[in-house]
């Protein structure tokens, strides 16, 4: 019996020997439904690192330029002195002229090398204009620009079609919608990719009091958030599905730090693209319109004497015989509220609204004439 018991004994530790060495092998199957939980995972982080953004960026960017501009400033001899001039017969100039260079942003429009960006970005006594795009550097040409919605065209000379971009519908944008914007703030990427910002479209139809001391006219523009600094001037701004929508123009600062505060504006696409084909098959944009209409700012006490409860909008002093104004019916005295829809609080708004139409286009304005509000309608003439 007791040899019975040692073989019994035996078996059973054998067996228990052999379940302790298959025990890792049992485990096994969970160790690898974990790693594959794991490689899941981490594909489907590595999937949603590709967006709509990431994709519009991929579309645009190759398309988008660094544009350096070489000028000419002028500035005030410091050693001018006319005493010297007159005694001792020295010709000195007044004035001293040096090169100066800045940077802006632009993009293709097109494979054979047309490229968009601001007119302020090029200049009015630009020597040299070099365009830089996927680490290639080009002259480029002027073809034209338009100093009224501060845009121009360039050309290069390249080896083969270029990358360009596609535009979108600025008319149909979604106040909050993605809002990208590429370029080369302060002449960060020149050789390299595009800086880009994205934020979302803050406003549309926005308006800004024009300058009396400069032709530029904002009108109906794009305000966004995604951060626009000096250099951005010129570039894309994009959406989501890598349609460019605006020219990134300008920023409100807001203070004295002159940086960005959230508010950047951008012309809208569907002016660009009307305002670039006129430049690109002339040269400019014909301005030179005639309406024969004086205008005056109307002040309260004008106001209360054609009967108005305030001082909204501005006085026909004059119009001229003969003239487009004439012949559409405006009066001197009529108070013009409105033009094409929008308010013009001064005469500088109605200046600006005038200035920015073309020959042959038809101004709408809602006049205000003895108690009785009107629309009268007037087509811009060829100054004569």
């Amino acid at each position: 019996m007791r040899s019975v018991w040692i073989v019994l004994v035996a078996l059973v530790g054998g067996l228990a020997c052999r379940g302790t060495a298959q025990s890792p092998v049992s485990e096994q199957p969970a160790s690898a439904s974990s790693m594959s939980r794991s490689a899941i995972l981490q594909d489907e982080i590595a999937r949603v690192r590709h967006n709509a953004i990431t994709l519009a960026v991929e579309k645009v960017s190759p398309a988008v330029v660094s544009i350096s501009v070489t000028a000419v400033e002028r500035y005030v001899n410091p050693f001018y002195d006319p005493f010297f001039d007159f005694f001792f017969g020295r010709r000195q100039s007044p004035y001293l002229e040096r090169p100066v260079t800045s940077v802006g942003s632009g993009f293709v429009i097109s494979p054979d090398g047309y490229i968009v960006t601001n007119q302020h970005v090029i200049g009015e006594s630009a020597t040299q204009i070099t365009v830089s795009i996927s680490g290639r550097h080009y002259e480029a040409r002027l073809v034209g620009a338009d100093p009224v919605t501060d845009l121009a065209l360039l050309k290069i000379d390249a080896e083969q079609p270029l990358p360009f971009v596609e535009f979108g519908n600025s008319d149909s944008l979604i106040v909050g919608e993605w809002a990208i914007a590429l370029g080369n703030p302060f002449g960060l990427f020149v050789d390299q990719q595009p800086t880009v910002t994205v934020g979302v479209i803050s406003a549309v139809g926005r308006n800004f009091r024009p300058d009396p001391r400069e032709s530029r006219v904002y009108r109906n523009m794009i305000q966004t958030d995604a951060a626009i600094n000096p250099g951005n001037s010129g570039g894309p701004l994009v959406n989501a599905l890598g349609q460019v929508i605006g020219v990134n123009t300008f920023i409100y600062t807001g203070g004295t730090s002159g940086g960005f505060v959230g508010l950047g504006f951008a012309i809208p696409s569907n002016r660009v693209r009307e305002i670039v084909a006129e430049l690109r098959e002339k040269g400019y944009v014909d301005r030179n319109i005639y309406t024969g209409i004086q205008i005056q700012d109307l002040t309260p006490a004008l106001a209360r004497a054609l009967g108005l409860r305030a001082a909204e909008g501005v006085v026909v002093a004059h119009v001229e015989r003969s003239s487009p104004a004439e012949e559409a019916g405006v009066r001197a005295g009529d108070v013009i509220l409105a033009i094409n829809g929008d308010p013009v609080p001064s005469a500088e708004y109605a200046l600006a609204a005038i200035r920015d139409a073309r020959v042959g286009d038809v101004l709408e304005l809602r006049i205000w004439r003895q108690g009785k509000l009107l629309t009268i309608r007037l087509r811009a003439a060829r100054r004569r």
